[in-house]
């Protein structure tokens, strides 16, 4: 079959609100584990009381995030997306059971070895995670829009779905024996699962519903050359496309530092994000924010209103009147987050719960808005490759 840019009406829209809900789904099983290892860090505080698991599973993970998000932005017009995808979302699950495996080995204990071992699997998320996330926002970023909004809004939902769990096993498991442990056991079971789940919508339902079709083909017929195995697991075949050679524009091609500096103040907006959220959640809020009435439940319940207002952030930018796309206005937005730091410190001394749980709510509802905000601002018309 020739790639052709004339598809029919039906073909563009048929499968939309299937292909939304499958985004969402993979959006879920792409910090599914990461959330759930963040989730159950009272256990880990129980386990390993002398390392700030909180703080320090964080700081393994960015950096193996980062490096390998640059390693792949830097080879991307090179890389196979579905394979990277799906290399992703193995790993996430591969690394689900083997939390489970290495607290079954050592029956729960902890020490120095098993801190280190559960470290491993919290870079191996992060590994994932830059397969992952990097690799489907460059994938939905070749179809429409509403596809990125599910993905992102499916981001935030696994940690609010995450929190809800946790809240509920251990108001099950509280006053049974060795009941940390259980609840922990069956977090990894469920993330274990969610990460089969994405495996198997990716590599055989996602890539065949209509709409899908016909923005792979479309990106197909303006030169890209990283989506062919999502079209070979389609059934389309893949014929070489004469465009490109009659028509040299169609081959021509941004640099990588081109792009960047193009798009700087996007990059550096993202940058700021998540600098200023990491920051705060979860190491502050699970470790610094002092004893209260809720007793064991305080940290739990920020982490919780944390991901919920998260998710409700994502989902404001559908109300076009509400969304912000100015890159300047985006900016200060971004910066003006930065208040948030003297705000949780006097919090934390001064304030008391009540105090905590708002600023924590805005801190996740600033951070969804603002992640949505600006990957879909982001600059449109560029030519896939």
């Amino acid at each position: 079959m020739s790639y052709q840019t004339e598809t029919s009406e039906a073909s563009r829209n048929e499968g939309k609100y299937i292909a939304m809900i499958i985004c969402w789904l993979l959006g879920n099983g792409s910090l599914f584990a990461w959330n759930s290892m963040l989730t159950i860090e009272d256990y880990y505080i129980y386990l390993f009381p002398r390392y700030h698991p909180t703080r320090v599973l964080t700081l393994v993970y960015q950096p193996f995030a980062l490096g390998t998000v640059a390693i792949l932005a830097y080879n991307e017009a090179k890389l196979n997306t579905r394979k990277r995808n799906l290399i992703g979302y193995t790993l996430f699950f591969l690394s689900s059971l083997l939390l489970i495996v290495l607290d079954v080995a050592t029956s729960g204990k902890g020490g120095i070895g098993v801190f280190i071992g559960v470290c491993s699997i919290s870079a191996a998320f992060g590994v994932a995670d830059a397969h992952v996330q990097g690799g489907m926002v460059g994938d939905l970023f070749l179809m429409c829009s509403e596809f990125n909004q599910s993905f992102l809004a499916g981001l935030a939902a696994s940690g609010a779905l995450t929190s809800a769990l946790r809240l509920i096993t251990k108001a099950a498991f509280e006053n049974s024996q060795d009941g940390l442990r259980k609840g922990a056991m069956m977090f990894f079971a469920i993330s274990g699962f969610f990460e089969l789940l994405s495996v198997l919508l990716y590599a055989f339902i996602f890539p065949k519903v209509p709409i899908v079709k016909y923005y792979r083909l479309k990106a197909a017929a303006e030169g890209s050359m990283t989506v062919s195995a999502d079209l070979a697991a389609a059934g389309i075949q893949k014929q070489r496309h004469q465009g490109a050679e009659e028509d040299p524009k169609l081959s021509e091609r941004l640099t990588n530092k081109q792009l960047l500096l193009q798009n700087i103040d996007y990059a550096i907006d993202v940058y700021l994000i998540y600098v200023l959220t990491l920051s705060i959640f979860p190491g502050f809020l699970s470790e610094d924010t002092g004893s209260h009435s809720l007793g064991s439940w305080y940290a739990l319940v920020l982490i919780a209103m944390y991901n919920v207002w998260d998710l409700i952030g994502r989902y404001l930018p559908l109300l076009k009147w509400l969304k912000l796309t100015s890159r300047k206005g985006l900016m200060v937005a971004i910066l003006s987050r930065f208040l948030f730091i003297p705000a949780f410190y006097f919090t934390a001394k001064y304030g008391d719960q009540g105090w905590m749980i708002m600023l924590t709510s805005f801190l996740g509802l600033s951070n969804g808005y603002l992640t949505v905000c600006v990957l879909t601002a982001a600059p449109k018309g560029y030519k896939a490759h």
